[in-house]
Formats: C-alpha cells, sequence, structure tokens
C-alpha cells in the first residue's frame, strides 16, 4: 500500500497489515479510487467488487486500501540509496559499463572498477555493472591497465523517494499513478 505524507507526497510502501492497523488506529485516512478520503468507519462500509483485495471477516469482506493518507506525519522523506546488487544494475540500467550492452540480470556481474584484490572497496563510486565476457577479460587488473574504458564514472545515484517505489514496484496501482507522477 502506497503511504503518503499530510501534503499527499509518496513516503513508502507498507504491507497490508500495517495500513489496517494505521487506518483503525486513525493515524491514516484510506484514498478510495476517486481521491475521496475515508476513516475507518466509513472504510469497512465501501461496496467491495473483484477489482479489490480484500480480507476475509466474520461480517464479511473487508476491502484493502491501496493509498493511505497520514493524517499528522508532515516530513518529507530522505531517500536513503543501499548499496545492493540490484540498485547498483538499475543506476546503470542493465547496461555493461565496458562494452554497453543491456543484458538480463542474471547475466550480469558487479565489477570492482579497482579489484578488491588491491584494496577496491565495495562502494558506489567502486561498483559497476559488466558482462560476465569483459568482467572476465578485465580480470585483476584496473580499466586502464585492461585497455578497457568505463561507459560513465561510477557514483551514488540522487533517487527521489517516489523514483525508489517506482524502482521496487513491478507493477504499481493504478490508484498510484497521480501521486507517484507529482512526486
Amino acid at each position: 500500500m502506497l503511504v503518503l505524507n499530510a501534503y499527499f507526497s509518496p513516503v513508502s510502501v507498507t504491507t497490508a497489515r500495517r495500513a489496517i492497523v494505521l487506518l483503525f488506529g486513525g493515524a491514516a485516512r484510506a484514498l478510495d479510487e476517486t481521491g475521496e478520503t475515508h476513516d475507518f468507519s466509513r472504510w469497512c462500509h465501501l461496496p467491495v467488487d473483484s477489482a479489490h483485495d480484500v480480507i476475509p471477516t466474520v461480517s464479511g469482506a473487508f476491502r484493502i486500501p491501496r493509498v493511505l493518507h497520514l493524517t499528522r506525519y508532515d516530513r518529507v522523506p530522505h531517500a536513503i540509496v543501499r548499496l545492493t546488487r540490484k540498485n547498483v544494475m538499475l543506476r546503470d540500467e542493465h547496461t555493461c559499463q565496458y562494452c554497453v550492452r543491456t543484458l538480463p540480470a542474471r547475466e550480469l556481474n558487479l565489477d570492482h572498477v579497482l579489484p578488491r584484490s588491491r584494496g577496491g572497496a565495495d562502494s558506489w563510486d567502486n561498483l559497476v555493472t559488466s558482462c560476465r565476457r569483459c568482467n572476465l577479460e578485465k580480470g585483476r587488473r584496473t580499466p586502464e591497465e585492461a585497455g578497457m574504458r568505463l561507459l560513465r564514472r561510477p557514483q551514488k545515484p540522487r533517487w527521489t523517494t517516489t523514483a525508489q517505489i517506482l524502482l521496487a514496484e513491478r507493477e504499481p496501482f493504478s490508484e498510484w499513478a497521480p501521486f507517484l507522477k507529482a512526486g
């Protein structure tokens, strides 16, 4: 579920369980597909159809909200981009930084520009995406020593919270679109 701050800016994505707790506790209001906000008691009485995700309850089905608006949280989050294999490949757009071929993630490696055997660190400015062939060709040398040229100098990405949500979610719900476009 997409969580919005008091200014309707994306903050994070949370689980259905957490969304229901926030809604029930009054910390958030649910938004329906028209953008109208509902507190817990009004949300419980909304009609449910096959397009909605539901939780079965004793009194019927409870519709799971897809967008939550936090009523009191007004901070704009600072996007923290973790150094992971997936994020390095997203930064490099799944493109080998040596031969410029775009490949599926399973056919790509992470390469240390300055090899670890020579003191290279696991950091944003020392890791790049490479295909297997280029990684083997470079070996334990620097790109200059191997006669290879980097497509671009690696650096930490500057993603917004919205960009991180879009990158992490394979298929965001249609109800998220107005908020993610604005962010």
